[in-house]
């Protein structure tokens, strides 16, 4: 690579690393938001929360890389353009493709790592994610009793604690349970807390008593330095983890098992899941052109170029909007998934069209005003 490429490819990639890490801060911000139920209302750990926080990270790239690459693509080509450093390279005999060829070659090597994360990293991670987000849902300890509340989480099953400390100790603890033989039990304890005995989850009281009427109308009281409660019917449970075609990988969502009624029901979902990973990384190439094309696309301004930037701004926002509503129309027809390559692709060829036809256009105008020699159109030149 030639001295002027890697300066032009540093003077890009700086721009890139810090456009992506910004949108993808501001992403894990709103991330972060919505997942504070976690902590809040499930009261799972920080541990937790950030760990589920990190797993969403490979699709929140995907999804904010294109802005990146088209906001670090305007913002470095414009200083370029503008303390006239593109001028010089032209003025020196550079071809326009010798000047946009680091910037198509950053966004080619970024659409491809953005391809590996599509197909490999992203379904990884929502995996490992689901899983968590499973192991959350069904934890005892946040099912069973939430601080200064009345809880059921079972038929004939009250559950209240007065308060939960950071170690998961319950205080003033009540459990009032209805037995199918129409008998009722309450327990009250000063402390309790979850753990396992004979690989079975239990609830451990301690300091509490236990009133218990029988069929007869007679009361039963006993007091307890420890007791035992059986948890094993409330953890026990039928349901799996599901995965959702963000959570697939490639061969499971071009190949479904249709054995299965719901990949079966699903299958044209699964397949536009599956086209979408690999169209998405285009929009990282197209998005750069057209950044190229936002510059480069026309003359030289000492004013700046904040008309054509706007212009190209809102054309970009528009293509990427209509990859998504392709993508959701393509869970209806099968089809319709041509049209997730073919909007990027066109994309690309407007902007690349853009940038080629300024250099047709002013070989024209110097052929006019300076005659055939003077243009490179002399007589057998084009043999």
């Amino acid at each position: 690579m030639r001295l002027i490429d890697r300066y032009l490819l540093r003077q890009l990639l700086g721009p890139t690393l810090l456009a992506t890490a910004a949108l993808t801060a501001v992403a894990l911000l709103s991330q972060s938001l919505s997942g504070l139920d976690l902590i809040v209302n499930q009261r799972q750990s920080a541990l937790v929360f950030l760990k589920i926080t990190l797993l969403a990270m490979p699709q929140l790239i995907n999804m904010v890389l294109p802005i990146a690459i088209f906001v670090a693509g305007l913002v470095a080509l414009n200083r370029l353009h503008t303390e006239q450093e593109i001028v010089v390279a032209f003025a020196g005999g550079m071809s326009r493709w010798r000047v946009i060829s680091p910037a198509i070659r950053l966004a080619c090597t970024i659409a491809f790592l953005a391809l590996l994360m599509n197909l490999f990293v992203q379904p990884a991670a929502y995996r490992a994610m689901r899983q968590e987000l499973f192991q959350v849902r069904t934890d005892l300890a946040s099912t069973l009793v939430r601080e200064g509340e009345f809880t059921e989480p079972a038929p004939g099953l009250t559950v209240y604690a007065q308060s939960v400390d950071g170690k998961g100790n319950f205080h003033n603890l009540f459990i009032h349970q209805m037995k199918p033989d129409g008998t009722a039990t309450t327990y009250t304890a000063d402390v309790g807390r979850i753990a396992k005995r004979l690989g079975h989850p239990v609830l451990i009281m301690h300091k509490g008593s236990n009133q218990e009427f029988s069929e007869r109308g007679v009361l039963n009281y006993l007091t307890f330095d420890e007791y035992v409660f059986d948890l094993s019917p409330l953890a026990a449970t039928d349901e799996l983890v599901h995965y959702k075609p963000s959570d697939r990988f490639p061969h499971e969502l071009f190949f479904p098992d249709f054995k299965q009624d719901w990949e079966r029901r699903n299958r044209l979902s699964l397949l536009a899941e599956g086209h979408a990973r690999i169209a998405t990384p285009l929009f990282n190439i197209a998005f750069m052109a057209m950044a190229l094309s936002a510059i480069l696309g026309g003359g030289f301004s000492r004013l700046g170029y904040g008309r054509r930037i706007a212009v190209m701004g809102g054309l970009a926002a528009v293509v990427r909007i209509l990859g998504f509503v392709v993508q959701a129309a393509c869970e209806n027809n099968a089809w319709l998934n041509i049209l997730q390559y073919a909007v990027p692709l066109l994309a690309l060829a407007f902007a690349l069209r853009s940038i080629f036809r300024q250099q047709v256009s002013r070989s024209i105008d110097m052929y006019r005003r300076r005659g055939p020699s003077a243009a490179g159109f002399a007589p057998g030149a084009a043999q």
